[in-house]
């Protein structure tokens, strides 16, 4: 649709918001350019495999802290315990992921599945409320990775005592260069992960193969173990019993699935494949999730045992040398002092660069859904002025949480575990859809399992609950101000009108166009007479050249739109436009402003005052998209065309 003429945009502001919506790869009627912007063509993609890195430095960088927590959690019992999560991730979490991006392959997850359940304000509400868990999953994934390799560069034994009270510091400036590699592009981001997982799995093959080698040569660890873990616990049944216990505390080792999903739209696929069918995407993320399940759950398995084997129970406790870095400390003790600093660097690297894939699935998450739902400005597709919000947004809650590992804990394992509760949910809705019982069947047992997980970690870490409420709260209260003043914006994206339609529009622009807004009731001939006649007496003008045009509203929930205009001709004699759409208001400016950029003629539209408050009838149109028709219509023709003489009349009496 034509509008007005903007001037050219300065060239921070053509940089800023350069690339328009490239992180989502924009699908329907979200994905509109601004005219103050311009869109790069879209990049083709990149081998699954090395997308599979950027999501491998969030799943791949728990190894750095993850058998220290299961040592703490389960003591003896570690590799057991290890051994039920990774179960949970290949029975469990692999599956259900595997179907989320079969069933939203354009990066959307389970939020998409599960939005098409709901509709109107409750959808909407609901995706919020998902977003709000998924924002604390992903920036505290930023925070929390930044302070924890800010933590393994305090501890090395070079250089505590020179940066000993300096975490807050390095923290900061750890998210702040994540930040600025988004800000000089995505695919410097991927090269980036590629390198740092190749040399982080590379170094922790190593740890294994030498941790390995010295249980072989020290047989007895072996079998003091199994003495002592016979002694504590009795049988196998215990063991398992207890080890189903502790397992939600090992919950964040099933960390890094949403983003995986998240980050589809960047798999390459194949050369011939379509948007709308993305045959080879779907399949090369399959292989993405379960390529980097496997490779996981082998090294959860390994160094589970050979920490567990190797170091003494009394180093994992806080203040202890493997407390939070139990490789690293292998790494010093087996290997010497030279190759535990390269793995140092390696490990603190990659927690730095874990916060990439989270930065990646906000990036891609976010710009899906507000901005469509009118709750953010239209700058908000753009990655770069993302990136900064996010980046500002993390440094404020490094600062809360004084960069403290401990203190996020708790939200981190609370975002993760509700989208993954979500995500079985969804895919147990989708099997149940498509007469699937044994999938339905499965899906429903996983989602028991994860929603138990889910009560005992809110039990236990009630703080997780309250952080993500914030972020909620935050969200929605941004989207609600974001939407009350994008309230007067044209938002329908497109004007179609059949043969009918074009034919009332070319008939009256040989005259003067003049179009009725008439709320449909009977639809009888009474109506449309009576209409007219008040029309005629309320605006002092003669004869029946009039087009009536009646707009049903659909979904009000809805902001972006496009407008499909049918025309009729009603008891031989009347002509009538009819429209679909969330609101009223700017389905008749659309329509004006179509009807002005094809004939060339200003429009003019006839109201009746509605009756009744009118901030109570603001209200009504922001909310179900109807109320003060009138005057909305004629403001939402004032910003979208600030010239009068070309602004489309409107009349009310």
């Amino acid at each position: 649709m034509a509008t007005t003429q903007h001037p050219p945009p300065s060239r921070l502001r053509a940089w800023m918001l350069e690339g328009l919506s490239d992180m989502g790869k924009g699908h329907g009627p979200a994905h509109q350019a601004t005219p103050d912007t311009k869109t790069e063509p879209e990049h083709k993609g990149q081998r699954w495999y090395r997308v599979m890195c950027l999501t491998g430095v969030d799943y791949f960088s728990t190894l750095g802290y993850q058998p220290g927590i299961a040592a703490l959690a389960a003591g003896l019992l570690s590799p057991v315990a290890t051994i039920v999560l990774v179960i949970v991730t290949l029975a469990g979490a692999l599956p259900v992921y595997r179907r989320v991006a079969e069933e939203s392959p354009h990066g959307e997850g389970s939020i998409a599945m599960l939005e098409r359940l709901l509709s109107f304000w409750k959808g909407k509400l609901f995706v919020l409320t998902l977003l709000g868990f998924a924002a604390t999953d992903f920036l505290i994934t930023i925070t929390l990775s930044a302070a924890d390799a800010s933590t393994h560069l305090v501890e090395n034994p070079h250089l505590t005592s020179t940066l000993h009270d300096k975490q807050m510091v390095i923290t900061l400036v750890l998210v702040a260069l994540l930040g600025a590699v988004f800000l000089k592009g995505f695919l410097e981001a991927i090269g980036v992960a590629v390198a740092l997982v190749v040399v982080y799995l590379g170094l922790n093959v190593v740890v294994v193969i030498v941790g390995l080698w010295h249980v072989v040569t020290e047989g007895h660890v072996v079998t003091d173990w199994s003495a002592a873990l016979t002694a504590e616990h009795g049988n196998v049944f215990a063991m398992i019993g207890v080890s189903l216990l502790v397992f939600p505390k090992l919950a964040l080792g099933l960390s890094g699935f949403e983003t995986g999903v998240a980050v589809m739209p960047h798999v390459q696929g194949d050369p011939d494949e379509t948007e709308e069918n993305p045959k080879g995407r779907i399949r090369d993320t399959k292989k993405l999730l379960t390529a980097a399940a496997l490779i996981m759950s082998v090294f959860l398995i390994a160094t589970s045992f050979i920490t567990t084997w190797l170091i003494p129970e009394k180093e994992f406790e806080s203040g202890g040398k493997a407390n939070g870095r139990a490789l690293a400390y292998l790494s010093h003790e087996y290997l010497g002092n030279a190759f535990g600093t390269v793995y140092d660097v390696s490990t603190i690297a990659i927690l730095w660069f874990a916060g990439a894939s989270a930065m990646a699935g906000l990036l891609n998450l976010m710009p899906r859904y507000l901005p469509r739902y009118g709750m953010a400005p239209h700058w908000a597709r753009a990655v770069r002025p993302m990136v900064i919000v996010f980046t500002l947004v993390a440094f404020l809650v490094t600062w809360i949480f004084d960069a403290d590992v401990d203190a996020q804990g708790g939200a981190y394992a609370t975002g993760v575990l509700v989208l993954m509760s979500s995500a079985a949910i969804a895919v147990t809705i989708a099997a149940r859809r498509a007469g699937q019982r044994g999938w339905t069947i499965g899906f429903a047992v996983v989602s028991a399992v994860l929603l138990y997980v889910t009560v005992v970690n809110v039990i236990e870490r009630p703080d997780g609950v309250k952080i993500g409420a914030c972020f909620i709260a935050g969200i929605i209260l941004v989207s609600l101000l974001s939407r009350l003043a994008r309230a007067f914006e044209l938002r329908v994206t497109s004007v179609s009108l059949d043969s009918m339609a074009e034919r009332f529009i070319r008939d009256m622009a040989s005259r003067k166009i003049r179009f009725i807004a008439n709320e449909p009731d009977q639809r009888d001939k009474a109506e449309y007479r009576d209409k007219i006649e008040q029309i005629r007496q309320d605006n002092d003008i003669p004869g029946e050249d009039f087009v009536f045009v009646e707009v049903t509203v659909v979904d009000p929930s809805e902001f972006e739109s496009g407008l499909t205009v049918r025309g009729e001709v009603l008891h031989n004699r009347y002509r009538v436009l009819t429209l679909e759409s969330s609101s009223i208001s700017n389905a008749l400016a659309a329509l004006l402003l179509h009807t002005r950029d094809s004939t060339g003629c200003i429009p003019h539209i006839y109201f009746e005052w509605t009756e009744g408050n009118p901030f109570a009838n603001f209200l009504r149109f922001f909310l179900f998209g109807q109320g003060e028709v009138a005057p909305v219509t004629r403001e939402v023709l004032r910003e979208a065309e600030p010239d009068r003489a070309r602004r489309p009349r409107v009349h009310t009496g």
